[in-house]
């Protein structure tokens, strides 16, 4: 367990690292007995950082919902992070890669919430009963912690991207919002994009089997520590496509068919 002085040196050097976009090294490096549990508590000492300079929650990503990306960490389990007011970019907008160190982008679908929703035993339906509507997104990612440690070759574990904010910097909605009863959630695909070259595509299948699932579950894991999703959160369940790397000039568009089409420039 890492003591309340390391999780506040562990949050001040993650803030530090993104204001300097200098990369630190892996927490579990230096705190080998970190577990998830430290790893959300650093993550919330972090954005308790945020809110303190005016900052506001805005709602919550859901990461690692593949099962190709749990089995690549020997995990059985999502991870979370933090929406922030300063994290969302209009759709079709400009992302300035100065604030960022090193950009990657995924497609996923946006939950927004009509009602609030609590655990401990949040199921699918609970979430299509409580969410308002369904949009496409992009999310950006960023990564404060190195992926790859110089000295030892050790990637990032579970609980470096959790203390990293489940790797989150940024979120794009755009598309033309659904109805949670109004198609099968499951179905809705995105054909991804990079500088006109198609990268990626993928079905919300991919989350879990239904993208609710991962809202689900995020309520459920708040409910652990008090906590519940609210009215006009917004949530996004989790990728359908692997991460694709993005710098400076380069263009994505998710060509979700039907259902519009969200997309961004990176300058």
């Amino acid at each position: 367990m890492m003591s309340p002085e390391d999780i506040a040196g562990a949050a001040r050097r993650l803030d530090g690292a993104a204001h300097t976009r200098k990369q630190i090294r892996m927490l579990s490096l230096e705190h080998p007995g970190m577990d998830i549990d430290d790893a959300y508590a650093v993550q919330k000492a972090w954005i308790d950082l945020k809110l303190a300079t005016g900052r506001t929650i805005r709602g919550y990503k859901i990461g690692l919902t593949s099962r190709a990306m749990q089995s690549a960490l020997g995990i059985d389990t999502p991870d979370s992070g933090v929406l922030l007011d300063d994290m969302f970019f209009a759709d079709g907008g400009v992302i300035p890669t100065n604030r960022f160190i090193g950009l990657r982008i995924e497609a996923e679908l946006a939950f927004v919430l009509k009602a609030p929703l609590e655990g401990p035993d949040c199921n699918l339906f609970d979430v299509l009963n409580a969410t308002d509507f369904v949009t496409p997104a992009l999310e950006i990612l960023d990564t404060r912690i190195l992926r790859v440690d110089p000295e030892t070759k050790r990637t990032r574990t579970i609980v470096d991207t959790i203390a990293d904010n489940a790797a989150n910097c940024g979120v794009v909605v755009g598309g033309r919002p659904i109805r949670p009863d109004a198609a099968d959630l499951r179905w809705i695909g995105a054909i991804v994009s990079k500088n006109g070259a198609v990268e990626e595509t993928g079905l919300a299948a991919g989350v879990l089997n239904h993208p609710a699932n991962g809202i689900a579950w995020l309520a459920n894991r708040i409910a652990r520590r008090g906590g519940a999703l609210k009215a006009g959160d917004v949530v996004l369940a989790g990728s359908f496509i692997r991460p694709i790397e993005a710098g400076s000039g380069d263009t994505f568009t998710a060509d979700y068919g039907a259902f519009g089409s969200v997309s961004c420039h990176f300058a």
